[in-house]
C-alpha cells in the first residue's frame, strides 16, 4: 500500500496500472475458461484459428491498458477523495434502486456503444481502427476485447464517467463490470451458450447473446448494440438472428442503411 507521503503522480500512475493489470487478468479468466468450455462443448471450434487468437490477445492487453488507466483514476478518487456517486452503505439508498442502477448504467453504456459502433463502421473510422475487431472473423471468446486503441478510447470513458454522475452502489458496480465481461466474451464465441428457448422468446427479442452478435460479424451493415436490441429495433439496423449459429429460426433480415457498411475490399473482411 502506498503511504500518505507518496507524490499524487506516483500514487496514480500505481492505480492505473494496477487496475489495468487486473482488468488483464479478468480477460485472461473469462476469456480462458470460455474458451476451455468451448473445447469441451464444440471441440475442434478454435483448433485453425492459433494466428487469429494470438492477434486478439494483442489487441486485448493494450485494450486493458487503456481501460485500466480510467479505472484506476476513477478507483482513487474514489477512496481518497470521495469525488464518485459510488456507496457502500446499503441503507443510503432504497433498496429499489441496486437493480435499477444496474439498468441504468447497462442502458447507457449500450446507447454509447450503439451510436460509436455505428460511427465505427463509417468507412474511414472502419479503416482506421475498427477493422482490428473484424479481422477475427469468426470471433472466438478471446475477441471481447481485440480492439485497436482508438476504438479502446472511446468504450474506456463510459463507466468511468457515469460513477460520477450517477449513484451506484459497490456491489452493483461489480454486477455491471461482471455482466460486461460475460456477455462480450459470450456474445463472441462463435456457438450460443444460452438455451434456444430465451434465445428465441419475447425476452430473447431484446437481449443480445452470440446469435444476434455473430450476425454483426457476418453482415457488417447491422446488429450493432451491446447488451440490448433497443436501438437496433428503433433504428431498423436488427437483422436478427445468425443463422450459422440459430438455425432455420433465424428473424428474417430488416432494411438497413448502406450508410453504415465497411469499405469493400480486403480491408474490410
Amino acid at each position: 500500500m502506498l503511504g500518505s507521503d507518496t507524490p499524487l503522480l506516483v500514487a496514480l500512475l500505481f492505480a492505473s496500472v494496477a487496475t489495468s493489470v487486473m482488468v488483464a487478468l479478468r480477460y485472461f479468466l473469462a476469456s480462458g475458461l470460455f474458451s476451455w468450455l468451448t473445447e469441451r462443448v464444440r471441440p475442434g471450434l478454435y483448433s485453425s484459428r492459433g494466428p487469429q487468437i494470438r492477434r486478439e490477445i494483442a489487441w486485448s492487453l493494450t485494450a486493458a491498458a487503456i481501460y485500466g488507466t480510467p479505472a484506476g483514476l476513477m478507483l482513487w478518487s474514489w477512496r481518497n477523495l470521495g469525488w464518485t456517486r459510488v456507496y457502500t452503505d446499503f441503507t443510503a439508498w432504497p433498496l429499489w434502486y441496486l437493480p435499477l442502477s444496474v439498468l441504468v448504467y447497462l442502458f447507457v453504456q449500450d446507447t454509447w456503444f450503439y451510436w460509436i459502433h455505428r460511427a465505427m463502421h463509417e468507412p474511414r473510422l472502419f479503416r482506421i481502427a475498427h477493422a482490428v475487431h473484424h479481422k477475427s472473423r469468426p470471433p472466438t471468446a478471446w475477441t471481447a476485447m481485440s480492439f485497436h486503441w482508438v476504438e479502446s478510447l472511446t468504450g474506456a470513458i463510459v463507466i468511468p464517467l457515469l460513477v460520477f454522475l450517477v449513484p451506484i452502489h459497490v456491489a452493483m458496480l461489480g454486477a455491471v463490470l461482471g455482466i460486461a465481461t460475460i456477455m462480450g466474451v459470450t456474445n463472441h464465441m462463435g456457438w450460443e451458450i444460452f438455451p434456444r428457448r430465451l434465445v428465441h422468446s419475447g425476452l430473447g427479442y431484446w437481449l443480445i447473446t452470440a446469435s444476434h452478435h455473430e450476425r454483426h460479424h457476418e453482415d457488417y451493415r447491422c446488429n450493432f448494440g451491446l447488451y440490448f436490441r433497443f436501438w437496433d429495433h428503433v433504428c431498423g439496423t436488427d437483422r436478427g438472428l445468425s443463422r450459422r449459429i440459430a438455425g432455420r429460426r433465424a428473424a428474417l433480415p430488416a432494411k438497413v442503411s448502406a450508410k453504415v457498411a465497411p469499405p469493400a475490399g480486403p480491408g474490410a473482411s
